[in-house]
């Protein structure tokens, strides 16, 4: 870990660490469950198991796919699963599902004061997600910090999927930095090992969506509550 005094880029997950995981994502999980079960809810409910999520509680699986995978990863997983629908069919059908939860998502905090800080701080600020770009533009506009963003990065934008380098290195590529001069923060252990293989200098963990102090204290150099106490970590 570097000096968090070198610290001059911030890439952000989005999914339990901007937003809130449970509330914005079990009732979409739900409906991508059904869609994949063509409408069978027994065969819907052992998708939500497959993919990671208790059909019952709602609770997510740390690391489980909805925890941390790409639509073609979700939709792989749920047709090994036994889902009726095609790939090709399902992969879009998702997306647009995801799309749409974006327009009802729900904040862990009020996001723009927090990013309007951080820039004036002159911080270079980017998400990077396992969502589609698309979604990811949707949210980032609705709650007021896609000014002060100086990268977004989704599953098909062209810089691989977590937890490859891909995404840091595309956000360093867009803002001059090194990978030693970003924090990543994240939720889950994919972030932190997308932050370690691309050697960011410091990888933040938070516990505000599917991982839990145990998981993520292995791979991340602090772990937080959430993001409303990361300006106290950067000094």
């Amino acid at each position: 870990m570097n000096d968090k005094a070198e610290i001059a880029g911030i890439l952000f997950d989005k999914d339990g660490t901007l937003l809130d995981f449970d509330a914005s994502w079990g009732p979409v999980n739900r409906k991508v469950a059904l869609i994949a079960a063509d409408g069978d809810q027994g065969l819907a409910d052992r998708l939500l198991i497959a993919c990671g999520m208790d059909p019952e509680t709602g609770s997510i699986v740390p690391d489980s796919l909805f925890a941390s995978a790409n639509t073609q990863e979700i939709a792989e997983g749920m047709i090994t699963a036994g889902a009726v629908l095609p790939l090709e069919t399902l992969v879009p059908r998702i997306d647009d599902c995801f799309a749409e939860a974006a327009r009802l998502s729900v904040p862990i905090t009020e996001l723009e004061p927090l990013f309007a800080r951080l820039h004036k701080r002159g911080l270079r600020l980017g998400i990077a997600s396992s969502d589609n770009e698309r979604s990811i533009r949707i949210a980032a506009e609705r709650f007021g910090i896609l000014p002060y963003l100086d990268f977004i990065a989704g599953y098909d934008s062209g810089h691989g999927s977590k937890p490859h380098a891909g995404m840091v290195l595309g956000f360093c590529a867009a803002t001059g930095l090194s990978p030693a001069q970003v924090a990543v923060v994240g939720d889950n252990n994919h972030d932190l090992h997308m932050g370690l293989n691309a050697g960011a200098g410091l990888k933040v963990g938070v516990l505000s969506g599917t991982g839990s102090r145990e998981t993520l204290t292995q791979h991340a150099d602090t772990v937080l509550a959430d993001i409303t106490v990361l300006e106290s970590v950067l000094g």
